[in-house]
């Protein structure tokens, strides 16, 4: 019995070695691709969505923009075409969830520093407090690398279209007054085709981590 098995001792060992590629072949072709979602307004929290939008179920896209960053330059969606990116809003004068979310915000670009795909932006709430100089100093103080990470202000009513009707990222002032806005701890994941993939909280490690994570998902996707 010991002779006829060490007879056929290769083949078997063939035959192991053979089912194990064929079984591994098989998990891979069978195993679902990890795919973000699309979100649309109806999927956001209608508090952070312009009531034009709230119905909206498909199709969003971020609209076209023209902001000016920390280095006086001008900023356009033409500046991210093409690329990954992760948006946020705060101001310069947050003493809250502000320091926070920069500092996560400079983690991901540590992260991400070599990596050509993925962009940083960040809008702020208060551009007539925000000047092309008070953002310069903010960004010198906070490591803002500028090939990375665009801090820009703008137009007031524009930046307010952007965050209610774009990145569905900010509330309403309370008392309502015109293009008022409170900005959240989302950070918004933006594809190459400018659509909302991710939602995460800013001033949270893990989900910087998660953020992260959903990246190279979506760099997988393109």
């Amino acid at each position: 019995m010991l002779k006829f098995f060490a007879k056929y001792k290769f083949f078997a060992i063939v035959l192991l070695v053979l089912s194990v590629i064929i079984i591994t072949a098989i998990y891979s072709v069978l195993k679902p691709t990890p795919k973000l979602k699309v979100y649309a307004p109806v999927d956001i929290n209608e508090e952070l969505v312009d009531s034009t939008l709230q119905h909206v179920k498909k199709y969003h896209t971020i609209a076209d923009f023209s902001l000016i960053n920390q280095n006086g330059e001008q900023i356009t969606q033409e500046n991210y075409q093409d690329k990954i990116y992760v948006a946020d809003f705060f101001f310069t004068t947050c003493q809250t969830i502000c320091p926070i979310m920069t500092d996560h915000m400079k983690q991901i670009q540590e992260a991400l520093k070599e990596d050509r795909e993925v962009l940083l932006l960040s809008h702020s709430v208060t551009p007539e407090i925000d000047s092309v100089a008070q953002l310069k100093k903010y960004a010198l103080e906070k490591g803002v690398d500028s090939k990375k990470w665009n801090l820009v202000t703008g137009n007031k009513k524009e930046i307010y279209a952007l965050a209610r009707k774009s990145y569905l990222a900010v509330k309403d002032l309370p008392d309502g007054e015109e293009y008022g806005m409170i900005h959240t701890e989302n950070f918004v994941l933006v594809d190459k085709k400018r659509r909302i993939r991710g939602m995460y909280d800013g001033t949270q490690t893990e989900e910087i981590e998660r953020l992260l994570v959903d990246i190279e998902v979506l760099k997988e996707e393109n």
